[in-house]
């Protein structure tokens, strides 16, 4: 009985040290670099995603951003800099997905940690693509991707999963775009004093919001049209989709107007690192 009571005290203690460990000002700031780091790759991506419209090369994802990333100037430096701070607003996330929302009722408290639980892992993978580009080791998306699609469709359930899979990306970008809509993402945020910068901040998360859903949705949709017709070589994640995009009538303007509005969401983040509510 005795060595339940240490046992408990002691996981207790061991909690409290790493929910003050996930609360602390070095990692707050290290966090905030996360943001910074996912906006100038997302600006990355608009650009390249405009360049596709205008008949440039280039991939237009993670990857291709990261890639870019790392032919700039003190480029290694850069990537594991933001690699540095995408791991912080990993732990930063998955500290509020285990710790926080306890007093919400609890259906709001499920969905509040499932989703800074999910962030945490998108985060996650951020930084160990920016980690594998900055050894060398990186590779491009669109053929990871469409490998993945190949092995899972031969696994056991691998079809329905993935449907599963582009249902969700689907969906995930029709929650993107109705934030932006709705302006939702000014609750992450500390606005502004000045009503002129407000305005900004406001119009560029609504036009990035928005751009990000239709990337999304786009991309999702492809990944359950690759599976359903058996053709997954057609599923090559979001440079994939903003390629298709592209092949739709007036597809070269929402192209365009997409990377516009990614290049806007990236400037939305790198003003949320200085901005955001952590």
């Amino acid at each position: 009985m005795i060595i339940k009571r240490e046992l408990r005290s002691a996981a207790g203690k061991a909690a409290d040290k790493a929910e003050d460990v996930s609360n602390s000002k070095p990692l707050e700031m290290l966090a905030r670099g996360g943001f910074a780091a996912s906006g100038v790759l997302h600006i990355l991506v608009g650009l390249i995603a405009f360049g596709l419209a205008r008949g440039r090369g280039g991939h237009a994802d993670v990857s291709g951003a990261v890639a870019e990333l790392a032919t700039q100037p003190a480029g290694p430096l850069l990537l594991w800099v933001s690699f540095a701070g995408c791991i912080a607003l990993a732990l930063w996330q998955a500290g509020d997905a285990i710790f926080d929302f306890e007093r919400l009722p609890t259906k709001h408290k499920a969905g509040k940690k499932l989703q800074a639980g999910a962030q945490a892992v998108v985060y996650a993978g951020l930084a160990f693509t920016l980690a594998a580009f900055a050894r060398g080791t990186g590779k491009d998306n669109r053929e990871s991707t469409s490998d993945f699609t190949v092995s899972l469709m031969k696994a056991p359930g691998g079809i329905l999963l993935l449907v599963l899979i582009g249902v969700g990306v689907a969906v995930v970008g029709i929650i993107y775009a109705v934030r932006g809509f709705r302006k939702s993402f000014e609750k992450h945020i500390n606005p502004p004093s000045s009503p002129g910068a407000r305005k900004a901040i406001t119009a560029l998360g609504m036009a990035g919001y928005v751009a990000k859903g239709v990337a999304l949705f786009v991309t999702g949709l492809l990944v359950v049209i690759a599976t359903v017709t058996v053709h997954p070589q057609q599923s090559t994640g979001l440079d994939g989709g903003l390629r298709a995009l592209r092949e739709q009538p007036f597809g070269v303007y929402v192209l365009a107007a997409v990377g516009a509005g990614l290049i806007c969401y990236g400037v939305f983040m790198v003003a949320r690192a200085r901005l955001a509510r952590m």
